[in-house]
């Protein structure tokens, strides 16, 4: 059987299926046993673990988990893999393909037959352009989680850990910030991939947080508040609270940032989680 962690069996799989990778998908396969045991050891796995794996490509991230959990789902979008993903899991028991499209599936439903009635692990090698929804989907379902590791393009993993005050900080970190708790485990080359992408990836492990970081009496009113500030970074944030989307008047937005204690000079970057906690709870 070809080995999909190899580049050159990867290409061999794809040419002996007819098949190149599609732009369509964002298909980069990652091709390469040190990164696929540095992801498998991010994800903490024991024997008795079960993962969702979202798009396992041609299988070499799944034969990984495959060693090392109880089960493993994997959701794959493209179903002209299905012949080479049955070719490369076929001897693994323990492996379940799904094929279909993860943000338009039953989620609920998908978590429950992966995981049975208990929390598990999600793992992913997923292109850039399904990052955002993805994540965001996956934090409606996140008392399921037990943790999530990630392959994702090296910038948006920097956004997701950015710090107050930085460029890279964002409505996605508060976000991603309020749900888990994030690590940034390290970068991964390019040229890993078959084909390799135009820029570098990194892998990220968010560690679900219930019912979040910070004391939020209100997730709604927050992520409003989060949106408008970062609606238009270089105006204050008494230009951006004064809106429609945040739902206050400009007197009304003044006062609700001198009750808190923030000067409404300031703009929406240099707020930490505690201080848009301390908005929405005024």
């Amino acid at each position: 059987m070809l080995d999909p962690a190899l580049p050159s069996e990867a290409n061999a799989l794809l040419r002996a299926h007819g098949l190149r990778p599609r732009k369509r998908w964002g298909q980069n396969f990652l091709c390469d046993r040190n990164v696929l045991d540095r992801i498998v050891r991010a994800a903490a796995l024991t024997s008795g673990d079960h993962v969702l794996e979202i798009g396992p490509g041609l299988g070499a991230l799944t034969r990984a988990l495959a060693g090392q959990a109880a089960s493993v789902t994997a959701v794959e979008i493209d179903p002209l893999l299905e012949p080479i993903l049955r070719e490369t899991t076929g001897g693994l028991p323990n492996v379940r393909l799904v094929f279909g499209d993860f943000l338009k599936l039953d989620l609920g439903s998908l978590l429950e037959e992966a995981f049975g009635g208990g929390p598990g692990v999600v793992a992913a090698n997923i292109p850039y352009y399904i990052t955002s929804p993805l994540i965001e989907r996956l934090m409606g379902q996140k008392g399921r989680i037990c943790r999530m590791v990630l392959l994702v393009q090296q910038e948006f993993a920097q956004r997701l850990a950015a710090r107050p005050g930085t460029d890279e900080y964002g409505s996605m970190s508060v976000f991603a910030q309020y749900h888990c708790r994030v690590e940034l485990l390290g970068t991964v080359s390019r040229h890993v991939f078959v084909p390799p992408p135009e820029v570098s990836s990194a892998i990220v492990r968010l560690t679900p947080a219930l019912p979040g970081t910070v004391a939020v009496q209100d997730e709604a009113r927050f992520f409003r508040l989060v949106r408008a500030a970062f609606s238009q970074r270089r105006k204050t944030l008494l230009n951006t609270l004064s809106t429609a989307e945040a739902g206050l008047s400009r007197a009304e937005a003044e006062a609700l940032l001198r009750r808190c204690g923030i000067d409404p000079g300031r703009r929406g970057e240099t707020l930490s989680l505690e201080e848009f906690a301390r908005l929405a709870a005024g």
